[in-house]
């Protein structure tokens, strides 16, 4: 499916040294910006740590793994909560659009002492299939029957939802799916499992490099006059496809499910 971009209007064009100096003004601005969020992320780290008490399982490759074994020998987990429910015959594109970078970066990761793993709700073989499919190869374990998800806000039952009473990002959510996108840190020390940090909805931003590179352009995301920020996002195998299914239509269709 070819998606329209809206034209940008015309800027005002200016002599090079006029544009160094509007260039010079704006980097000031994002020297500022870039020494607030050093800050934002050391107050981030300085956050208090709450003990995992439950013993959550979860059903990988390798078998049944605890979530101190998703630490393997080192001391920090990432662990994302990827919107694939039970019964899902695909994953949420806006997630995919997230794990599309996930690979390189669990590579990295690894070198700086942090595991990185993928948890959904679906089991593990409607995750694997869809993982082939995306070709896709971190770390992605099944949490069905456990209660993972909805202690980690990643999960909501349909009744909570249509109660209000479900809550997303640390407060009242009208979020439409059982399923939420989220991010979640841990740390084990002297063999216990520590929360450390948990971030959803505009919190993932920062996953996103594709968002990234477009906020430098002059139309930026694009994304005005969409039903929905994300609107134009599709599976990476589905651009071009006419029955390509964005988020939104993918959550309304599983509600009917």
């Amino acid at each position: 499916m070819t998606i329209a971009m809206t034209e940008k209007k015309s800027a005002k064009v200016m002599s090079p040294a006029e544009w160094l100096a509007a260039r010079k003004k704006l980097l000031a601005k994002e020297k500022e910006f870039t020494r607030l969020r050093d800050e934002l992320s050391r107050e981030r780290r300085e956050m208090p740590w709450e003990k995992v008490e439950k013993k959550y399982v979860f059903e990988g490759p390798k078998g049944k793994e605890t979530l101190s074994d998703l630490f393997g020998t080192r001391s920090q987990l990432i662990i994302y909560h990827f919107m694939l429910g039970p019964g899902w015959k695909e994953g949420c594109p806006s997630c995919s659009f997230l794990a599309d970078s996930f690979d390189p970066a669990a590579l990295h990761l690894a070198q700086r002492d942090t595991s990185f793993a993928v948890i959904s709700r679906a089991t593990l073989p409607e995750i694997q299939a869809f993982q082939r499919r995306m070709g896709w190869h971190f770390q992605w374990l099944s949490s069905n029957g456990t209660d993972f998800n909805r202690d980690f806000q990643a999960s909501a039952s349909t009744q909570e939802i249509e109660s209000g009473k479900a809550e997303y990002n640390y407060g009242p959510s009208n979020f439409p799916s059982e399923e939420r996108p989220g991010l979640s840190v841990f740390y084990r020390k002297d063999g216990e499992v520590f929360h450390t940090y948990s971030t959803y909805a505009r919190g993932l931003d920062i996953l996103l490099p594709t968002y990234n590179f477009l906020d430098l352009t002059p139309k930026g995301r694009d994304e005005e006059g969409l039903p929905f920020p994300m609107a134009w996002v599709r599976h990476h195998d589905r651009y071009g496809d006419p029955n390509g299914v964005d988020a939104k239509t993918l959550i309304s269709q599983i509600k009917r499910a």
